[in-house]
């Protein structure tokens, strides 16, 4: 752990904490949604330390919450989280080898793997992961421990304008990779492609169709090498 503060600067410190601070919030509100809708209060916790995923903990709950079963609701889980495969194949050297790849894995969220990708060699890399990873293995499942006992107290994520945070964070952290014109262009079509299907595909399928983007960033690539 010594070895990840020497090697991170200062301001992604920062910014890691911030990030998991958020999840901490957004945990509390998680926590409460789901005692609210009826579950024990065992069943965000748990979930929180054993799925670690916001998002499809969220349509989890959201589903069981409407009277759905959990079989629906685990396979729309699935369905969110198909988005971590092409997060594998981008970090295969930051996850580790053997028993640590496993922990690894699990540490995998959109949070953590912008952090990854935003330094510039692979000991940055590992140390940003591993640290953004564990923080929000931390506060994620504390932060839903805090808001289920808390009630209803927080019951309206909305009101209090939490859905958008988690994305303005994103946002924040991916702006310096988009001075990249290759990146920008194939940033812009799988936005457009997941914005156009949105209203019409089931919740998840948009944001894995924008993953397209990436097709066209090979393509670009692989003309530019044949016309060198």
């Amino acid at each position: 752990m010594c070895s990840i503060w020497r090697t991170l600067q200062r301001g992604t410190l920062r910014d890691i904490a911030l990030v998991c601070l958020a999840v901490g919030v957004i945990g509390l509100s998680y926590g409460a949604v789901a005692v609210a809708g009826g579950l024990p209060l065992w069943v965000p916790v748990l979930l929180g330390l054993l799925v670690a995923a916001a998002s499809s903990e969220f349509l989890f709950v959201g589903v069981i919450a409407a009277g759905g079963s959990p079989i629906a609701a685990v396979l729309a889980g699935l369905l969110v989280n198909a988005r971590h495969l092409p997060f594998g194949l981008a970090l295969p050297d930051v996850l580790g080898h053997g028993r640590r790849r496993i922990l690894g894995t699990h540490l995998m969220n959109d949070e953590t793997v912008v952090f990854a990708l935003a330094q510039p060699d692979l000991p940055r890399k590992r140390a940003a992961y591993w640290l953004c990873g564990l923080g929000i293995l931390a506060c994620w499942p504390v932060g839903a421990l805090l808001g289920g006992l808390a009630g209803t107290v927080i019951e309206d994520t909305d009101a209090l304008g939490l859905d958008a945070m988690f994305p303005a964070v994103i946002l924040a952290l991916v702006l310096p990779a988009l001075r990249d014109g290759e990146t920008r262009s194939a940033a812009l079509a799988g936005s457009a492609l997941a914005l156009a299907t949105a209203p019409f595909l089931p919740v998840g399928l948009p944001v894995l169709l924008g993953l397209s983007g990436l097709v066209l960033a090979v393509g670009r690539k692989r003309e530019t090498e044949v016309i060198r």
